[in-house]
């Protein structure tokens, strides 16, 4: 993903764009409820999580190392990203605007 600006921190417009245009193509927006892609996003995060499940510290460091193990951790986090942005977009939810607010609440909260 590209900026916008030097003040944006996550730019999905285009992501949001792209995925309304698939489900569109679909016709899937009738299945694409909050709880369903909330449920989904779920599903894919166990998957990335299954990766890693039963590697020790380090070899779950070096894990992308590996080919095959890289490219599979790569498209399980595109998986998450896909179904965060999307429920994200479902529910209105300006992504940049929540994780800056996000980051403001975790520097008072964690000071350095």
């Amino acid at each position: 993903m590209t900026r916008k600006d030097a003040g944006t921190l996550v730019d999905v417009s285009a992501l949001q764009s792209a995925l309304q245009a698939f489900a569109d193509a679909r016709d899937w927006n009738r299945f694409h409820s909050p709880k369903n892609l909330a449920m989904a996003l779920t599903g894919e995060v166990g998957e990335l999580v299954e990766i890693f499940q039963w590697l020790t510290e380090t070899q779950s460091a070096e894990a992308a190392r590996d080919p095959a193990t890289a490219q599979a951790v790569r498209d399980e986090l595109a998986d998450v990203l896909i179904y965060l942005v999307r429920l994200a977009s479902v529910l209105g939810v300006d992504l940049d605007a929540a994780v800056r607010e996000k980051l403001a609440a975790n520097a008072r909260r964690y000071p350095a």
